[in-house]
């Protein structure tokens, strides 16, 4: 007996198929070679083994961020514009924001604890002389006055997300108050956010390759020495993610949306794993939404909590990592903070973590943080050097967070589906995008 693939048209595939490599399998492997080329580069001054570990690494982030701007825009329109279709759809999105201001305070609350305690600061032999300032820093003057664009078009040419994200959601309302006469329009914003999403799944699936270039120019361009300067607070921003990763988050669903937090990691880890390499809360915003709605979350409510979270729920980003800097970059420039200044740290975690707008890094989250506390700039120079390292399981954090609330506002409000979520697998991230056209079954077929 051997099995055969029939497709709906009747033609029989025989399934005798190199058997495919797991994505997750994929990656593990990508972050394997990438630190052994990355150490081979640095040990053995290897020039053009790092110059070309950086272009890999630096061609796969360029074709995510290709697709940022226009997936930004069309899946916010439809998103909001969609929300008619929902029941009680400004309840849900007013939960779904508390939620995401919820787990933000305790994210930053852990991230002060942390940095309390460690006192990530000290002993770096670092000083304000290593730091200099960055070219762009964020105020929350700049954040305000930047949230309206002058024109349509800089926007996009200078990837300006959080401009993109008013002008998505004026459009959507726009179209939800239009109602029927609005359907062409967004039939056709419908029909290019899948093109998008499908020309980025391509890009997705270059993951592994881009792995070896990210990790390996790393290693190639910072080596452990460099590392070793800020290990406290690496394992301080690493720990703190992971705290709120596999511990906040397992509690919150456990206790609130009474379900089994072991099944979340099951279905969202695909979507997980991809956040940790691509450093892209947009980018793997595609994958996201799948396991979100693999995981029993409907779609309707699915198609606008994951874009919208994905472009304003930081708790890597905008909460851990901001909290755990200010106390580090205050300690290297003796600079004192009081109660006054962690319960300011506490409302730009909360208040101002659209500055990031889910691409990848968080220095204007970090300059917005500084400038309100009244800390150096500088300092954000001194952790720039290592912002890769952190940035992988800050995003990681971020996407698991922009699950996990939907999760929790679903389940609260009787529309998850319980018998999707305890049946969600830990498949593949190549069977997530399943829209075959034809259905296949595989039968018994006598040799």
């Amino acid at each position: 007996m051997s099995a055969t693939t029939v497709s709906a048209s009747g033609n029989r595939i025989p399934n005798n198929r190199i058997p495919k490599i797991p994505f997750w399998a994929q990656i593990v492997a990508g972050l394997v070679l990438g630190v052994l080329l990355g150490w081979l580069a640095r040990s053995q001054d290897v020039s053009w083994l790092k110059d070309t570990l950086d272009q890999v690494g630096s061609i796969f982030v360029q074709l995510l961020k290709l697709a940022v701007a226009p997936l930004v825009f069309f899946a916010i329109l439809v998103s909001i514009a969609n929300l008619r279709k929902v029941n009680n759809a400004a309840r849900l999105a007013t939960r779904t924001l508390l939620w995401f201001m919820i787990t933000s305070l305790i994210a930053v609350a852990i991230g002060l604890v942390i940095g309390l305690v460690t006192n990530p600061g000290a002993g770096t032999g670092l000083t304000p002389k290593d730091g200099q300032k960055p070219e762009h820093a964020g105020s929350w003057i700049d954040f305000l006055t930047g949230i309206v664009p002058t024109d349509v078009i800089t926007p996009f040419t200078e990837l300006n997300v959080l401009q993109i994200v008013f002008m998505a959601a004026v459009a959507g309302i726009a179209a939800l108050k239009l109602g029927d006469r609005a359907k062409p329009i967004l039939a056709l914003s419908e029909s290019v956010l899948e093109l998008l999403q499908k020309a980025l799944w391509w890009v997705i699936r270059l993951a592994p390759i881009g792995t070896v270039g990210l990790i390996g120019f790393a290693i190639a361009d910072y080596g452990w020495d460099l590392i070793g300067k800020y290990a406290t607070f690496t394992a301080d921003v690493y720990i703190g993610c992971a705290l709120v990763l596999f511990g906040v988050y397992p509690l919150l669903l456990a206790t609130v949306a009474k379900v089994n937090p072991l099944q979340f990691f099951k279905g969202a880890w695909p979507a997980i794993q991809l956040a940790f390499v691509s450093r892209s809360s947009v980018g793997t915003m595609p994958v996201t939404q799948k396991v979100t709605e693999r995981l029993g979350v409907p779609k309707d409510y699915t198609s606008f909590a994951v874009p919208f979270g994905a472009t304003t729920k930081m708790d890597g980003c905008a909460a851990i990592y901001p909290a755990l800097a200010a106390i580090f970059i205050a300690q290297i420039f003796d600079v004192q903070l009081g109660i006054k200044e962690y319960v300011l740290i506490a409302f730009v975690s909360v208040v101002g973590s659209a500055a990031t707008a889910g691409l990848t890094g968080a220095t204007v989250m970090l300059t917005l943080t500084l400038s309100t506390l009244g800390l150096p700039l500088e300092g954000v120079g001194l952790l720039m050097a290592i912002d890769p390292v952190l940035d992988m399981m800050r995003t990681a954090t971020n996407v698991a967070g922009q699950v996990v609330c939907p999760l929790i506002v679903a389940a609260r409000e009787g529309i998850l589906d319980r018998d999707a979520y305890n049946a969600a697998k830990s498949s593949p991230i190549d069977a997530v995008d399943v829209r075959d056209a034809e259905q296949k079954v595989t039968v018994p077929v006598t040799a």
